[in-house]
């Protein structure tokens, strides 16, 4: 019987697990953290969206880097596989929003929980608190995984480490290092699904969360990003699930190439809200205009967009000049936000870069290099938006890889 080691019990590698082992593979999982699936309990706030209840062409319209790579594996194991697997391990699950793929329970807990009782039902055999230190290869194939217990001879080895976001749960990278030690390129690791650090103070406007909004973000005069959803402004900028999205689109490019627009009224042009505007002035001419603008925002938004027009909030309406109303529309049509930075990895929902695609075959998530050396989940160079599809990517990497070491 073929001996197979799976480095790593997060989602990808417990899936992994499982498919080798029900393919008749002798199957050792190794966690270095005193637990399973660390960091599924803290996806979706602690409820773990585990899947997109849609059809593969859809998943890869969602997929940022890999999804060329990423086609076949899509078809084979597809949200509907996923959901079918944990439905048939005693899962109840519910969809949400957006086609979002919950437990029924709202307990991540119950997610692990059903990963570690599939694998031990077909026979995989799971060792906690054990960091694995290196890959042995001889002869150009994997022949042992040592670990800081022992060394274990194996025909095969899955890397399932994950990436560098939430290092807390035990993502430091160590799979790049393996990946690295066999000869396999990196792509430069850097957050994703992040919030965005601004050269402007949020003020009062600080844990406000606005709906309905637009982000456009360009580079050299060109748009390279534009969406309308829910916006968050935060002690250092932005974030909510408007900017995550931006931010797997702009972690490459150097912030001070881009200039963040927020559109606050994209559902009004601009004659229909400077319309809005003149009555609102008019109706209530003796008032401050902090108060007056509170009919079309809340008060600490408002401050931000009187500053960025630099109009004072305690001037009376009835003195608000033609040019500093061209200013007011300007900066509710289009506020300006500057980039500092992206949040960094212990804040970021996922890693975007890591183990070259070139050099792992898409049929069988093994190495190209060294022969029984196989990778799955966040530790290669794929990623994706929100709303269950990195997840997806886990479960569907991993059972490939599983099932073909």
């Amino acid at each position: 019987m073929k001996k197979v080691i799976v480095i790593g019990g997060g989602a990808s590698g417990l899936m992994a697990a499982y498919a080798a082992a029900q393919g008749g593979k002798d199957v050792l999982l190794l966690e270095k953290n005193e637990k399973l699936g660390k960091k599924i309990y803290i996806t979706g706030k602690g409820r773990c969206n585990l899947t997109n209840d849609c059809p593969p062409d859809a998943l890869l319209e969602h997929i940022v880097r890999g999804g060329k790579f990423f086609t076949r594996t899509a078809y084979l194991f597809p949200p509907a596989r996923t959901m079918e697997f944990f439905s048939a391990h005693g899962l109840a699950l519910k969809t949400e929003r957006g086609n979002r793929v919950f437990p029924q329970s709202d307990h991540a807990s119950d997610v692990t929980a059903t990963l570690e009782r599939a694998c031990r039902g077909v026979g995989v055999k799971i060792a906690l608190n054990e960091a694995v230190r290196r890959i042995v290869t001889e002869n150009g194939g994997v022949t042992a995984v040592e670990t800081d217990r022992a060394r274990y001879d194996c025909d095969a080895a899955i890397v399932a480490c994950g990436g560098l976001s939430y290092p807390s749960t035990g993502s430091t990278g160590d799979g790049y290092r393996f990946a690295k030690a066999c000869g396999h390129d990196i792509v430069t690791p850097v957050p994703s699904l992040v919030g965005v650090e601004l050269i402007q103070k949020m003020g009062a406007a600080q844990g406000v969360s606005q709906k309905n909004c637009r982000l456009t973000a360009v580079r050299g005069g060109k748009e390279i990003y534009g969406a309308m959803g829910e916006l968050l402004f935060t002690h250092y900028g932005i974030g909510g699930p408007l900017v995550l999205t931006l931010s797997a689109q702009i972690n490459r490019i150097p912030p001070e190439e881009i200039a963040l627009y927020l559109d606050l009224k994209p559902a009004l042009d601009e004659k229909t809200l400077d319309d809005r505007l003149l009555r609102d002035f008019s109706e209530r001419k003796n008032e401050q205009l902090k108060n007056v603008m509170r009919g079309l925002l809340p008060a600490g938004v408002t401050a931000l967009v009187l500053r960025a027009a630099r109009i004072s909030g305690d001037r009376q309406a009835n003195g608000v000049t033609r040019e500093e109303r061209k200013r007011l529309l300007r900066a509710l049509k289009k506020l300006p936000l500057t980039p500092v930075r992206l949040r960094g990895f212990e804040e970021a929902v996922v890693t975007s870069g890591g183990v070259s695609l070139k050099e792992i075959d898409p049929k069988t998530m093994k190495s190209k290099l060294v022969a029984g050396l196989s990778f799955c989940g966040e530790v290669l160079d794929l990623d994706a938006y929100t709303g269950g599809y990195n997840l997806q990517i886990a479960f569907s990497s991993g059972y490939i890889a599983g099932e073909n070491a």
